[in-house]
């Protein structure tokens, strides 16, 4: 297929074949076609390791990677052309010959708390849940946040698209008083009116880049580069390339706990073109042990005026906690990834976070 644009090119953007994915992917497709209506956009849907793996822990099994894979695989191949991506699924390195060329407006990145149908009435928040009850969600960040503030309730993960973990929370023998999702997912879907309560600082720290949508391309892709490119939204982008230089830092390329909120002061006006950008960012992170007995939170703030200014203040906000604590909180869950990852090896067994 070739990469030069033609007005008989069709561009084709892919994503995974959860009914949320798709109406995600429909919404740029919907946004591109808007930018330039004489350009025809196609859309296909395929699953990846993510949906095939619903028994154990994401962090044991490959972390963000496991939703990208095989979309990467069609990229690169030339079979597809963009690829519409959950930004918070994404790996923070990606493979060579990939990048992201376009970030739409964020959504709220607050996660939500819903509990399930019939509940009583006074159940509105976390603290309103009867000691012990049981609240779903397959995100270690969540867990470790939650249970350092909530000892009495019992968290068990929950896997599966938003459409199975909704019919897992309501089924009549689920064990789940509630579950936690990201906000921006239910709003998405249409769900917003299930939503509970929302979860946010100080009691929860969103995932990196939650709530934001990206579009991922080949890099010698110069038409797509520039169709995306006319979608993106500059304060979101910074945003969350903030948060991706944070985690990047962090992780060493696996999952971790790791919590964050951005915002962007005294934004420019959003006809302001790039060189004449600034505005003052402020990012709070945070590294949480899995038990929730120790976590490392801390803030930055300071005025930027390009996307690379943006990361390095998320670089800066890493390595403060990393010298004040979370490297030891880190290697210590490294450690517990490979334990439990050689424990499956030798039993044959899939062993959950």
């Amino acid at each position: 297929m070739s990469t030069e644009s033609t007005p008989s090119r069709t561009f084709t953007l892919a994503s995974r074949a959860s009914e949320l994915a798709q109406i995600q992917t429909n919404i740029v497709r919907d946004a591109l076609t808007t930018k330039d209506p004489s350009k025809t956009f196609a859309t296909s849907f395929m699953a990846t390791g993510g949906d095939f793996n619903q028994s154990q822990a994401l962090y044991l099994i490959g972390g963000k990677a496991l939703w990208t894979k095989e979309l990467e695989v069609a990229l690169q191949d030339n079979t597809v052309d963009m690829l519409v991506h959950s930004f918070k699924d994404v790996p923070t390195v990606l493979p060579e010959g990939c990048e992201i060329a376009g970030v739409l407006e964020r959504e709220d990145p607050l996660d939500s708390l819903i509990v399930r149908k019939g509940a009583p009435e006074g159940w509105k928040t976390l603290e309103d849940l009867p000691g012990g009850s049981v609240v779903g969600t397959s995100s270690v960040r969540r867990v470790a946040q939650l249970k350092r503030k909530y000892p009495g309730l019992v968290f068990k993960d929950v896997r599966g698209n938003l459409n199975t973990r909704m019919a897992k929370l309501d089924a009549p023998d689920s064990p789940f008083a509630a579950i936690i999702l990201a906000k921006a997912g239910m709003v998405r879907l249409g769900w917003g009116n299930r939503i509970t309560s929302d979860l946010g600082p100080p009691t929860l720290l969103h995932a990196v880049s939650q709530g934001a949508l990206a579009i991922e391309i080949r890099t010698n892709d110069a038409a797509a580069r520039e169709l995306c490119r006319n979608l993106t939204h500059w304060q979101t982008e910074w945003r969350c390339y903030a948060e991706r230089a944070l985690l990047r830092v962090l992780e060493g390329g696996c999952s971790v706990p790791v919590g964050v909120h951005t915002t962007l002061l005294d934004e420019m006006p959003e006809g302001a073109q790039e060189g004449e950008r600034k505005a003052r960012l402020a990012i709070t992170g945070s590294v949480t042990s899995l038990n929730g007995d120790r976590h490392i939170e801390h803030s930055l703030e300071a005025e930027v005026r390009a996307l690379e200014e943006a990361e390095a203040v998320g670089v800066r906000l890493a390595r403060l906690l990393i010298d004040t604590g979370a490297k030891e909180i880190l290697d210590e869950i490294n450690a517990d990834r490979e334990t439990k990852i050689e424990l499956a090896k030798t039993t044959d067994q899939k062993v959950d976070a």
